[in-house]
């Protein structure tokens, strides 16, 4: 017979059992895409030339290395954010703060980035989380890592919308600011990055899509 005495522990067990597998599983995950993406050595899309980064330098923000761009556009925009929609990831209509370096404040649109539409890369930062379970309110893309080539990226800007497609995913050391650059000179793309494992600063997840 189960008695009250036993079924308090035994809970307390389940419980501690299924945070901990919050907390194993994104790691297990970063060390199996880690190891693929080093064996397979392959990229989807590379830069067709080099191409110097100016304005962008890395600052350490609570033991965070975190891209900082000093760029200005000659021609300000319109409006001051954008929404994003991913529909697979059920994320619909979050704000993008344009031209931004203030992660704190949600996603932020890398300051001198292309804006929606535009030739280049439209280049968007967030924060993640273990899980949706410790998902800050902030943390939107707690869920990237399950977007695959082929999903759709929205964003919608004063009432214009475009639709990007994922063509890419991939790790990248935190400090290689070579991802803010567009793949060539022609395309429109978006890249959508956040920290990897979800909550944790080993590595960026990066996420290119192009336009569609």
């Amino acid at each position: 017979m189960i008695t009250i005495s036993k079924i308090i522990p035994l809970t307390f067990l389940l419980v501690g059992v299924f945070l901990l597998m919050q907390i194993i599983m994104p790691i297990v995950s970063f060390q199996l895409l880690w190891f693929g993406q080093k064996y397979n050595n392959v990229t989807l899309i590379s830069p067709t030339e080099e191409k110097e980064i100016l304005g962008v330098s890395i600052e350490n923000k609570d033991n965070f290395p975190a891209f900082i761009s000093s760029n200005q556009r000659e021609n300000l925009p319109n409006y001051e954010k954008f929404s994003l929609t991913i529909p697979k990831l059920k994320i619909a209509n979050e704000l993008v703060n344009v031209d931004s370096n203030d992660l704190s404040s949600g996603l932020i649109h890398l300051p001198g980035a292309s804006l929606p539409g535009e030739k280049g890369n439209v280049f968007i930062s967030g924060h993640s989380a273990l899980s949706r379970i410790f998902s800050l309110k902030n943390a939107v893309f707690a869920s990237l890592p399950n977007l695959k080539k082929g999903d759709e990226i929205e964003v919608s800007a004063r009432g214009t919308k475009f639709k990007y497609q994922v063509v890419e995913t991939k790790l990248i050391d935190p400090k290689d600011t070579s991802v803010i650059n567009p793949p060539d000179n022609k395309g429109r793309y978006i890249t959508l990055m956040t920290c990897y494992p979800p909550g944790l600063n080993f590595k960026r997840l990066i996420v290119l899509g192009k336009m569609i």
